[in-house]
């Protein structure tokens, strides 16, 4: 299991970002959060098997239609043992 945070820079809110990287966790049993932040940019955590969540911060460098993003941010964090996966 691995965890990762990303923060996704561009044109991400308003787009339905959160609500599409919730539902691909989701559809992926990967645990975490996505959250707006007050600078623009959206902020996730995930937790899950390595090719998951490799999927979802690949993801994350694309967004959904409607986005665009300039840059993504990702760090390595040890995990939690998170359960579910919200919106914050």
């Amino acid at each position: 299991m691995i965890r990762r945070r990303v923060i996704v820079h561009g044109f991400v809110q308003g787009v339905y970002f959160r609500d599409t990287v919730r539902q691909r966790a989701v559809a992926a049993a990967v645990t975490g959060w996505v959250r707006n932040n007050r600078d623009g940019t959206v902020e996730a955590v995930f937790e899950g098997e390595t090719e998951a969540v490799e999927r979802l911060v690949g993801f994350c460098r694309e967004g959904p239609r409607g986005a665009r993003v300039d840059r993504v941010e990702v760090s390595d964090e040890p995990s939690e043992g998170l359960s579910g996966f919200a919106i914050r």
